[in-house]
């Protein structure tokens, strides 16, 4: 188990981001939480298993509008009590 930070940069706002980051962590079950930022940035924190990570970042890129030019990713904390995925 594990939990990665990440900062996403390219046409990600207003293209359903959010909304496809939620319902893939959902689908493959990883908690967490997605924002847009002020910079036109999207920040995400996931937990979950390593396969679960990767298999939600495949499902947000695959957006028929998304377009990820930069993805900055670190490992963070994790966060034990935390139940769900959460839209910022």
């Amino acid at each position: 188990m594990l939990r990665r930070h990440f900062v996403v940069r390219g046409w990600v706002q207003g293209v359903g981001f959010r909304w496809r980051a939620q319902q893939a962590a959902n689908l493959y079950g990883c908690t967490g939480w997605v924002r847009n930022e002020w910079d036109g940035s999207v920040t995400m924190e996931l937990q979950g298993e390593e396969e679960q990570i990767n298999r939600v970042l495949v499902a947000v890129q695959a957006g028929s509008y998304v377009q990820v030019e930069e993805l900055e990713q670190w490992d963070v904390l994790l966060v034990p009590a935390e139940a769900a995925f959460l839209t910022l």
